[in-house]
């Protein structure tokens, strides 16, 4: 449970302007859609799909460092790392067996025998999308856990696109279909209240000498 003191205490520290955008954002994302990459070897790309999450209201990030481990590129995430949630998983049976126990079924995003289109994907259902390396695609384990496969149309000579691209046009699609409709897509009360809470530490410069404060001043 968040601690609403401690959270009006650092929002009062922050602009009115600031606050009502945290709301205003927090009023679009969403965990009805959760994008997984795996080893994706050029880390741009992995940071450039954290981008596209943020724009687009995708709330959760899960990245897959199986064999190149490297970290998310600062500069071309432009900041989008301090409001989107990454979840590292070391292996994808590990990654898989927790967004299932979540609730999402998983969707490999890869030319399929058994594919769908892009337009005809059945938003309703809570779904994982799963992205590969720009070299190999997902790697079989993927393939035969997934729970379906997705692929954008292409009517042009060259049969695939750079991931970060993939994931941008899958993304902005889901979602606007998503904001759209009738399901019941947004963050609950209490999501919402972490955010709020992981924003505002995120927004205030010396957050542990100010943290340290509240708490001397606000014994429990």
């Amino acid at each position: 449970m968040v601690d609403l003191d401690y959270l009006a205490f650092l929002e009062n520290i922050l602009t009115d302007n600031r606050k009502e955008r945290f709301l205003n954002v927090l009023g679009n994302r969403t965990k009805h859609f959760t994008i997984a990459v795996e080893d994706v070897f050029q880390m741009h790309n992995t940071s450039a799909v954290m981008r596209s999450c943020e724009v687009f209201g995708i709330q959760e990030l899960n990245v897959i460092e199986q064999r190149y481990g490297k970290k998310i590129d600062k500069e071309i995430a432009m900041g989008a790392q301090k409001w989107v949630d990454i979840n590292q998983f070391d292996s994808v049976s590990n990654c898989i067996s927790t967004l299932k126990d979540q609730g999402y079924q998983i969707i490999a995003t890869t030319p399929h025998e058994n594919d769908c289109l892009l337009e005809d994907f059945d938003i309703t259902k809570p779904s994982a999308l799963f992205f590969g390396t720009e070299r190999d695609g997902l790697s079989e384990e993927i393939l035969e856990k997934a729970d379906g496969f997705l692929k954008i149309p292409m009517v042009g000579f060259t049969e695939s696109l750079n991931i970060s691209v993939s994931a941008a046009i899958i993304i902005q699609n889901l979602t606007n279909r998503l904001r759209n409709s009738d399901i019941n897509w947004q963050l609950s009360e209490e999501e919402i209240l972490e955010k709020r809470l992981s924003w505002a530490k995120n927004s205030i410069k010396d957050i542990k000498r100010i943290e340290a404060r509240y708490y001397e001043e606000n014994p429990k």
